[in-house]
């Protein structure tokens, strides 16, 4: 008879063989993952504190931080990418919502409504930056053409410090509306059905249903999408490089744009990597509010 004792070695011995398993299956995911994020974070942090330059790195503490307080094409920057974000994902909640509700339904027309809205989605932001700026275009583009037909005068679009900005984000919305529509589709799909007639059995109308099921159960859904578009709002770079350039008199650069900028044309590669560690931080703290204030109410859910 095996005791007891050797019963529970054995056991230990197994968990520890289980354990050392598991730890060599995840390590080429965590060797890549240290060589290719962790490494360059931690490099990125470093060099924001020189002034890197491809030629000399030179340790020069805090300047680079306290210059970008008094660099007014990296403050303008700040303000495009909060009204670039703002003005993108409200729409994009809100019109993806009710484009899910439209498509909500079987059939094969809704089929179609649903492929053509992720057609844009699925394409590259280079090709339909390109598209839109054709379509912009002063002399020959397809708007101003629809406002002479009309007896009104053009406009300069892209050229307009006024237009510019609006212009990059309805193209932003055109591109990303798909993708909201089909994640609140599945969401809305996830809602059981009992819920519903729940809901008519008390005597609620569509309305009262969509305010007091389907809502709620979307909610969680509804903070992914809100801290993802407010990532990919503030990484928002193709279309200003290819549409503006950010331009005009820094109209619609973006903090990433500023980046480019730096590192690439100016080759300020310290400069621009303190850039990075502020469009990191800034990233990093609406996501960790969005994740607390779903957080909680969803616990509030829960116990009511």
């Amino acid at each position: 008879m095996i005791s007891p004792h050797a019963a529970t070695d054995k056991r230990k011995r197994s968990l520890t063989g289980d354990a050392v398993s598991a730890y060599l299956l995840i390590l080429p995911f965590f060797l890549f993952f240290s060589f290719f994020v962790i490494y360059p974070l931690v490099q990125n942090l470093f060099n924001s504190f020189t002034s890197y330059n491809l030629g000399t790195k030179d340790f020069i503490g805090i300047q680079n931080y306290v210059k970008l307080l008094r660099d007014q094409s990296f403050l303008r920057s700040v303000l495009n990418t909060l009204a670039f974000a703002i003005f993108s994902i409200a729409p994009l909640m809100g019109l993806g919502f009710v484009a899910s509700l439209c498509v909500n339904r079987q059939g094969k027309m809704m089929y179609a409504v649903r492929t053509l809205l992720m057609y844009p989605y699925v394409a590259s932001m280079v090709s339909v930056s390109m598209i839109w700026l054709y379509l912009f275009d002063p002399g020959s583009g397809i708007f101003n053409k629809l406002l002479w037909m009309m007896g009104l005068p053009g406009s300069d679009w892209l050229f307009d410090e006024r237009l510019a900005l609006p212009c990059l984000i309805l193209v932003n919305i055109w591109k990303i509306l798909g993708y909201v529509m089909i994640i609140y589709l599945a969401a809305l799909q996830s809602v059981p059905q009992s819920q519903y007639d729940a809901a008519v059995v008390d005597g609620a109308g569509f309305l009262r249903g969509l305010w007091h099921v389907t809502l709620p159960a979307i909610r969680p859904v509804s903070f992914f999408l809100l801290a993802t578009l407010t990532i990919e709002c503030f990484k928002t770079f193709e279309q200003v490089r290819i549409m503006t350039n950010g331009g005009p008199l820094d109209a619609t650069t973006t903090i990433t744009h500023q980046i480019y900028i730096r590192a690439f044309s100016e080759f300020k590669m310290g400069y621009a990597s303190a850039m990075s560690v502020v469009l990191f931080v800034m990233i990093l703290i609406i996501t960790l509010l969005n994740l607390k204030f779903g957080g909680q109410l969803d616990d509030g859910r829960e116990k009511a």
